[in-house]
């Protein structure tokens, strides 16, 4: 999006037609609605803005649900957006710790802002770019005077009255539709800039869950969220939204619902056991924080191998911080004799889930031929060197 497009996108024509266009699920559908708009006589910039962002209004809906209706996004800024249940989380932990006021510096189209703003705290949110904080005073002017928004750096926010600080720091090259990750020493502002501000206020730092663990400071909370089998970030809080004796945490939402794992330290290892009656996969919060020793104490189970994430044990438990399977047998690993076994077994569905070997489970499945009525899932792991196919039940 340029500003020539949002210019054309935030005028009271071009909102209309927007909210009057039903939810463009496919191409056939956006084709209809161009031609309609376009022999209806409205311009081929005002189509393409409004078409445009009815198309990310559907896609966006998996984040913000019913608000996704009344609100404007780039491609861009809704791929970066945190999804609003997430938001509400980050607002439940700022509200709890007496925050009324926060800094949201770096606010992309207004996501977490949301949050925040629906719980009732005043937010002064800023975004160097300024389509995307147009869009985000768009986003959050139903809040009215309680949200201010700003074009600007967060190093040039002034935080007087301000209670904490919301940073989510720009970790890819500018742009509204495609752009690139970039390494954590360009990030804008700099993790320098963020770790210094988290040692005089209350701060809470969005980034990546891939995040480099070296660079994390010794006096933070560094939390990982995992949300409907997907890791989505790592947040690091400092003052008084980090929690007493929390320097590892693991958040794992499904829906509504959510649980999460606490630790003063990253957990050690259950040893390496062989192959037991049940095969576990902890959550990727759960590894990312490194609290998988924890998960596996719980279910008896220990390493399936060493620096790979499966658990293994015998006896017949569940975690809500891992997905359990039920191990049938172990077949061949070749691809053909791979195939021939399934097949004679009628397992004609067959989820595929792969950790420490090269297999794109696409390409697999459609080479393994596969026919029948029966369902299962296959775990392609490596253990002592050699590849394993582990034929299980999804408990």
């Amino acid at each position: 999006m340029d500003a020539a497009e949002l210019d054309a996108l935030l005028t009271p024509e071009a909102l209309r037609l927007l909210d009057d266009l039903p939810a463009l699920q496919s191409t056939g559908e956006v084709a209809r609605a161009v031609s309609q708009l376009r022999a209806a006589g409205h311009s081929p910039d005002l189509v393409s803005a409004v078409v445009g962002q009815a198309r990310l209004r559907v896609r966006a809906q998996a984040k913000f649900g019913p608000f996704a209706e009344r609100m404007l996004f780039t491609r861009a800024g809704l791929e970066q957006a945190t999804r609003l249940s997430i938001a509400a989380r980050h607002a439940g932990r700022l509200r709890d710790a007496g925050i009324a006021s926060v800094a949201d510096l770096g606010c992309g189209i207004g996501g977490d802002a949301l949050g925040f703003a629906g719980l009732g705290l005043r937010v002064r949110a800023v975004d160097a770019d300024p389509i995307t904080a147009a869009l985000a005073a768009y986003n959050l002017a139903p809040f009215g005077s309680d949200v201010t928004v700003a074009n600007a750096r967060a190093e040039d926010t002034p935080l007087d009255g301000i209670d904490a600080v919301w940073l989510d720091p720009a970790r890819r090259t500018a742009g509204h539709t495609e752009t690139e990750r970039v390494r954590a020493s360009d990030y804008t502002p700099s993790l320098d800039w963020c770790f210094a501000l988290a040692e005089r206020l209350p701060v809470g730092i969005k980034l990546g869950p891939a995040f480099d663990r070296d660079l994390i400071p010794d006096d933070v909370e560094a939390q990982w969220i995992s949300a409907d089998g997907s890791t989505i970030e790592c947040v690091l809080w400092s003052g008084r939204l980090a929690r007493d004796g929390v320097r590892r945490a693991a958040l794992v939402t499904r829906g509504q619902e959510a649980v999460e794992l606490t630790a003063a330290a990253d957990a050690d290892d259950e040893p390496v056991r062989g192959l037991g009656a049940f095969l576990h996969e902890p959550a990727g919060a759960v590894i990312r924080a490194r609290l998988i020793g924890d998960v596996a104490r719980s279910l008896d189970a220990g390493m399936l191998a060493p620096g790979i994430a499966y658990l293994t044990g015998d006896r017949e438990a569940t975690s809500p911080f891992a997905a359990s399977f039920r191990v049938r047998e172990v077949l061949p690993a070749d691809v053909k004799a791979l195939g021939s076994a399934l097949r004679a077994r009628g397992v004609g569905t067959l989820e595929i889930k792969k950790r420490g070997v090269d297999v794109d489970p696409a390409v697999l499945r459609t080479k393994l031929k596969l026919r029948g009525d029966e369902s299962a899932t296959l775990i392609v792991t490596r253990v002592a060197g050699k590849r394993l196919a582990i034929l299980c039940d999804r408990i």
